[in-house]
């Protein structure tokens, strides 16, 4: 089990220079993701605010997803992945051996690039992952709640026994976050979410990270510069290191404004101006 004994909504972690009282929904510490020898992503540190929207960008290549994924142990599902240094999650490392990787995934949810729906009804799409995490309350209110949440609701609520597969594409990606979120999650993790939908569904969805952000933290990776401005509070610059290995490292980390219009770095401010990557 994941052995967290504190109410998730009041965890006060501590950050990497040990001062308390500061509330992060995650932090990464030195961490490196390795696929067999090759490491594709070297010793990330970074702190992940509570209930807002961080973006994680850079060029293809450079680890954004691998690290997303490590967010939840995700990489795990890869044979040849392994992970060094800490991810903290209520100051417990989730790569500790006595740390459930399946409840990780409960609290910390994913939602994928292309949405991947069930082939059921509407209705079990939403239902599926509270029933096989033991949900007893009433499974109708909470598919309703969690497709309200999803901005869902008004669109499907009469034709609930549809398939899932029948919505467009926007709709099939709102049902999937209706999905994560009906197990009530901590962290939503959002890998492009956005890449395979229309502008007009784009929007939908950006529009629904704002008001999830009211009560979720939300990590998203997106190659969309107009995206991350919009919607995130802190964006993470990724970029691959100098040595001609190809290894993912985190350039440059703070808020969303700063980033796109005073970057520390120039590596940052010519991805961001399109000058690379």
């Amino acid at each position: 089990m994941l052995n967290i004994k504190s109410d998730p909504k009041k965890a006060v972690q501590t950050d990497t220079n040990g001062t308390n009282g500061t509330e992060y929904a995650i932090q990464a510490r030195d961490l490196s993701i390795f696929y067999g020898n090759f490491r594709a992503v070297r010793e990330v540190s970074m702190n992940v605010q509570k209930q807002k929207i961080t973006a994680i960008i850079g060029p293809s290549g450079c680890g954004k997803s691998t690290v997303l994924r490590a967010f939840n142990r995700m990489n795990e599902l890869v044979p040849s992945a392994r992970a060094t240094g800490e991810v903290l999650y209520h100051g417990k490392n989730i790569y500790d051996s006595d740390v459930d990787a399946v409840e990780v995934r409960r609290r910390i949810g994913m939602v994928f690039q292309k949405p991947n729906p069930f082939p059921k009804s509407i209705y079990e799409n939403v239902a599926w992952g509270a029933r096989i995490n033991g949900f007893r309350g009433n499974m109708d209110e909470l598919v309703e709640q969690s497709l309200r949440g999803a901005a869902l609701w008004d669109e499907v609520k009469d034709k609930l026994q549809q398939s899932g597969l029948s919505l467009s594409g926007g709709q099939q990606q709102r049902l999937c976050i209706a999905r994560t979120i009906s197990v009530k999650p901590d962290i939503i993790l959002m890998d492009e979410p956005c890449s395979a939908l229309d502008p007009l569904a784009t929007l939908k969805v950006e529009e629904l990270m704002r008001e999830l952000a009211k009560d979720y933290t939300i990590i998203i990776v997106t190659h969309n510069m107009q995206q991350a401005a919009r919607v995130s509070d802190y964006t993470a610059f990724f970029n691959l290191d100098d040595s001609g290995n190809r290894t993912g490292i985190l350039d440059e980390f703070g808020d969303t404004k700063k980033i796109f219009t005073n970057p520390e770095k120039k590596s940052t401010e010519d991805y961001i101006t399109g000058r690379f990557g």
